[in-house]
């Protein structure tokens, strides 16, 4: 079996570390590097005890080591397309952290540095991966439900902010700070910007395009975030299927630094549940279902530990077929674009208060 060989760059994203274990043990990959400008996380990490080569700039990384085959871009939204262009001038693969950028004209610059580039660019959209989704979404292919009518979806978490305060920067989530919404004081870029998941899969799921969705953000159940963490959205793809979403902070956490079991308040961290409602019958789908609920620290509160499938796994080897089989990712930066729009028309929903069309 051929492996490829993956870096990582920054460091800075909230799903960084998921990656640290699937590099080291999945036998298809072989981690050669990270590049770290963080003082603070290059010392955390190291402190992790991998042993792992560190590089302060993507550029002095991707010189030293010349056999990377592919570059995770772990780094903060803003910072994509700085990273984009590097791993371009290279010729590295790439699997890009959510959000690749919420500036079109950025977004359509990073298409064509990768077209030009003749690399791949995978998004990371874990949730494709989780095997709860995958069956619902086998089972809707194979008509078990008839023809879709609606799709409801939440995805529900606790805040990252404070272990990585970058999404809690309007400029650096975001991309800019622009206001939510007339005589708001929040801006853009909180959970809204975290949570591009369920806008995704009810494209696959549907198999259409927006059509129009309508979006309101509620008040801030953390009031020294100057993002919004409460809101929904719902509105109806081109085929007439019909979405409410819940892509809300709606889970309070512990303000610590270092994500670990007891990080969550309410004994669930995050809930990322489906209903699939069709001419021919129902379907209701926990992501994240299987876990083991405990009494523990740091609070000696009940808390939980999840035993869900690794989706990270799954999404590697896509990145490793894509790579050495030369083949398309199924979320590649052509596809995920639509998604992104869909985002960005429910900010201008919500600070225009009526429904967005697409057309």
């Amino acid at each position: 079996m051929e492996k490829i060989n993956v870096a990582i760059s920054s460091l800075t994203h909230a799903h960084v570390r998921k990656y640290y274990s699937t590099l080291m043990e999945n036998p298809k990959l072989n981690w050669v590097a990270v590049s770290c400008t963080d003082e603070t996380i290059a010392n955390h990490f190291n402190s992790l005890g991998y042993n792992i080569p560190l590089y302060p700039t993507l550029e002095e990384m991707l010189e030293k080591h010349l056999e990377i085959d592919a570059v995770v871009v772990a780094s903060e939204n803003n910072r994509h397309l700085e990273e984009v262009k590097v791993c371009c001038k290279y010729k590295k693969h790439m699997l890009s952290m959510k959000i690749p950028t919420f500036n079109m004209d950025e977004y359509d610059q990073m298409i064509k540095l990768v077209d030009e580039a003749g690399v791949i660019c995978q998004v990371e959209l874990e949730l494709h991966y989780n095997p709860a989704v995958k069956r619902v979404m086998d089972l809707v292919s194979e008509g078990a439900v008839g023809d879709l009518i609606s799709f409801n979806a939440t995805n529900i978490t606790l805040s990252p902010v404070w272990a990585f305060p970058w999404q809690g920067v309007p400029e650096l989530s975001y991309g800019s700070r622009v206001s939510l919404r007339p005589g708001d004081n929040r801006f853009r870029g909180g959970a809204l910007s975290d949570h591009p998941h369920i806008f995704d899969l009810v494209r696959w799921i549907a198999g259409a395009e927006y059509n129009y969705v309508f979006s309101d953000a509620g008040d801030n159940i953390r009031s020294d975030l100057i993002e919004e963490d409460l809101l929904y959205v719902t509105g109806e793809m081109e085929n007439g299927v019909k979405f409410l979403l819940d892509p809300s902070w709606s889970r309070m956490e512990e303000r610590i630094k270092v994500p670990a079991p007891g990080w969550e308040v309410f004994p669930k961290r995050m809930e990322v549940n489906f209903t699939i409602v069709g001419t021919e019958g129902v379907i209701s789908a926990d992501a994240f279902g299987p876990n083991i609920y405990f009494c523990g620290g740091p609070n000696n509160r009940y808390t939980i530990q999840y035993t869900y499938f690794d989706e990270w796994i799954g999404m590697m080897d896509e990145l490793h077929t894509c790579v050495t089989e030369e083949k398309k990712p199924k979320i590649d930066l052509k596809w995920h674009k639509n998604t992104v729009l869909a985002m960005l028309k429910c900010y201008e929903s919500i600070a225009s208060g009526q429904p967005v069309f697409f057309k």
